[in-house]
């Protein structure tokens, strides 16, 4: 073998060393919206279906419709401190399990009003392991932004409950009654 093929197979083996370690090779990856949770594709799925549960869209519009489910991960990407942040991630990584456990049913396989329950009966339950712990934490935090996401929402403040800045409106054609 020649000096020149050696050194030219050399370097492309060193390349593809280089760039090994960047490869990854797992199915599911990270959103890179929210740095701090490390956060996959199927998890904000799930999150998408609780936030479905509990703005469902039956007269008003759903909460998927109006994208809480990032409202609510940029939320806790900015807004929680690290603590927090781990509960939230990590009652949303057990979700599946502790429903399975908890209900009989994965949440995902859940219908509609087995879902409410499932969440109602979570809301109001005592935590006293770190799994119950962690999910009723992971709820709360959920229906708490997803709600002051959908407070906020455009479609709300102007369809809903139209918007006025403070004073209002000032009527001044209107007589004075003497009393």
């Amino acid at each position: 073998m020649d000096r020149r093929s050696a050194m030219k197979q050399l370097a492309i083996l060193t390349g593809g060393a280089v760039l090994m370690p960047a490869c990854d090779f797992s199915e599911e990856s990270i959103l890179q919206a929210y740095q701090n949770l490390k956060i996959t594709a199927a998890q904000k799925e799930l999150l998408t279906r609780i936030i479905a549960t509990v703005f469902p869209g039956k007269v008003l519009k759903s909460g998927p419709d109006l994208q809480l489910q990032d409202f609510v991960l940029v939320m806790c990407n900015d807004c929680l401190d690290r603590g927090q942040q781990e509960t939230f991630v990590a009652g949303l990584q057990q979700w599946e399990a502790f429903s399975n456990n908890q209900y009989g049913k994965k949440f995902s396989q859940m219908n509609a009003t087995e879902a409410e329950d499932c969440l109602r009966a979570t809301l109001a339950m005592d935590g006293e392991g770190d799994e119950k712990k962690n999910a009723t934490a992971f709820i709360s935090t959920t229906k708490r932004f997803a709600l002051q996401g959908y407070l906020n929402s455009e479609y709300f403040m102007t369809e809903i409950k139209p918007y006025e800045l403070v004073p209002a409106r000032f009527y001044g054609s209107k007589k004075i009654e003497t009393a």
